[in-house]
């Protein structure tokens, strides 16, 4: 069974469309929110992931965050140059550079994902817990849908 067809095709029913145009809404918001702190929404995004990732290298970052390498590279130089980020090359290999956050970039991390905690529990407010958890869980699943798909092309 397919659920689209071309008659009733639309942007209002469009997964990918819909999708695009909630994280523009959320980027454009949390670009204001963070500009305080003198970064926009793709670097809190990659100290996001420099944090979370078990060994973060530009590479990996610019996969998870689909940009290129170079643009990763770029975004890393001012991320150093403002203290928020250390470069340090790999015992095992010297050409892997892994990344990690500085306390600086600790300290501007946490205050971002404050404002980016504050920002989805005010979009969830009128939501019962059972639904963002249902909801949660379909997007894990397009998640692994379109991973499985991306794989396979």
């Amino acid at each position: 069974m397919t659920f689209y067809h071309p008659d009733d095709y639309t942007p209002e029913r469009s997964i990918g469309y819909i999708m695009k145009v909630c994280n523009q809404l959320g980027m454009t918001v949390l670009d204001r929110a963070f500009a305080p702190d003198g970064l926009n929404s793709s670097q809190w995004s990659a100290l996001m992931g420099i944090r979370h990732h078990i060994e973060p290298t530009c590479a990996v970052l610019a996969r998870d965050m689909a940009h290129d390498k170079g643009a990763m590279t770029r975004m890393m130089d001012a991320l150093e140059a403002r203290g928020w980020v250390e470069r340090t090359r790999s015992p095992d290999d010297r050409r892997v550079v892994h990344l990690s956050l500085t306390a600086e970039g600790e300290a501007v991390t946490n205050r971002c994902q404050a404002k980016v905690i504050d920002y989805w529990n005010r979009c969830l407010a009128d939501w019962p817990m059972a639904e963002i958890e249902q909801f949660l869980a379909q997007l894990q699943k397009l998640r692994r849908s379109l991973e499985e798909i991306a794989t396979c092309a």
